[in-house]
């Protein structure tokens, strides 16, 4: 589990984010809120200068001091996949070695068919609204008549 670096009792404030920065001081930046972005206003909390290990995750605990703990990392993959196979050696007839060249894979090469653009659906169009206005004007003109 976690073992405490540094004991600091730190009483955290609703709506910041503490954390230990880049000189291993602990800090605290106001949160985001509302998918916006944060104003980039930091302070230091308290100045530590804890020097940092490898492949240790460090934050601040529950009770408010530094903690660390191991990163959990998968090692296994990344060692093997940077390492290549040697190609390996042939012997001929006179004793001398030679390297084998390896065959690449060739990709079938597929002929692209011309498609068909989809048709387009024809949109209804809108009758333009008629003018209660010009109707009253009309209207009045009539019964004057």
């Amino acid at each position: 589990m976690a073992t405490i670096v540094e004991k600091t009792r730190i009483r955290r404030e609703k709506g910041w984010l503490y954390f230990l920065d880049k000189r291993g001081d602990v800090s605290r930046a106001l949160m985001a809120q509302g998918g916006g972005k944060s104003p980039k206003r930091r302070e230091k909390v308290v100045r530590l200068g804890i020097k940092r290990e490898d492949g240790f995750l460090y934050f601040i605990d529950k009770q408010g001091n530094v903690s660390k703990t191991k990163m959990a990392r998968s090692t296994g993959r990344r060692k093997t996949a940077g390492k290549r196979k040697a190609a390996k050696r042939k012997t001929t007839a006179r004793g001398r070695t030679t390297r084998r060249r390896r065959k690449t894979a060739r990709k079938k090469t597929t002929r692209k068919t011309a498609r068909r653009k989809p048709a387009r659906r024809k949109t209804a169009r809108r009758k333009p609204a008629r003018r209660k206005t010009a109707r009253k004007k009309t209207a009045r003109r009539r019964a004057r008549r």
